[in-house]
């Protein structure tokens, strides 16, 4: 096998681990750069139900009827437009034949339109945004986090195992909030960039964003010397 492709075959093998372990993760670094402001999951972790196929992987279709079948993680800041996301994907042909699998990354977030924070999916994703544990050691918990809708667009370059590499846009949409009757279905939308096939049919698969605001305790100030920690009342005077 060659160079590229063993290569290749190593990151898709690393990036196939579960959406959810790479977020918990990430999340210290979040927390220190302050480079993030949302979490995205692309048909990945907790958003995966073993007894419905439809969630993972997210599909999309072209008019011929090849699709792509995606999924991935990664977080963005809507203000500063800078994203790290990364992920898988299959393109397939009509009758189902695999033409090209590979890894794909995220290096623009084109815009991104938030339809709000859906307090009611938090209970429908159990555990997931409860205190993790990871290892020995205890996460950051994410006390201010909170499931949101929107609307991504991310400019991403698509490396597969064989072939050259292309650049695309993706759009992710999130039906959580108060998503515009356009947009009331989860799925992604695929556009290649210097023409080809837009895949923008029978979008399905399950997608979140969720709004971090990692709680950030102040260790309390150590008492001057000769400072009384707990002073006694002032006496009454008679």
């Amino acid at each position: 096998m060659p160079k590229q492709k063993m290569l290749l075959s190593l990151v898709i093998s690393g990036v196939a681990v579960p959406g959810l372990a790479i977020l918990l993760a990430a999340i210290p670094a979040v927390a220190q750069s302050g480079s993030g402001d949302h979490v995205i999951l692309i048909a990945s972790g907790f958003l995966c139900d073993p007894g419905d196929s439809s969630a993972c992987p997210a599909v999309v279709k072209s008019a011929d009827g090849s699709s792509y079948e995606m999924s991935g993680v990664g977080m963005f800041n809507a203000k500063s437009k800078l994203v790290t996301a990364t992920g898988t994907f299959t393109h397939k042909s009509p009758n189902g034949n695999t033409l090209a699998t590979g890894v794909w990354t995220a290096n623009e977030l084109v815009s991104f339109d938030s339809y709000g924070i859906a307090p009611g999916a938090r209970m429908q994703c159990g555990s997931a945004f409860g205190p993790p544990q990871f290892g020995p050691r205890r996460m950051p918990m994410l006390s201010g986090s909170m499931p949101a809708g929107g609307l991504a667009v991310l400019r991403i370059r698509l490396l597969p195992m064989w072939g050259p590499p292309r650049t695309a846009v993706l759009q992710v949409n999130c039906a959580l909030g108060k998503a515009p009757e356009e947009h009331s279905t989860d799925g992604i939308r695929l556009t290649f960039e210097g023409g080809g096939d837009e895949f923008d049919q029978e979008p399905s698969g399950r997608t979140m964003f969720i709004s971090t605001k990692l709680a950030v305790i102040p260790a309390p100030k150590p008492a001057a010397t000769g400072e009384q920690t707990n002073p006694l009342p002032a006496q009454v005077q008679q």
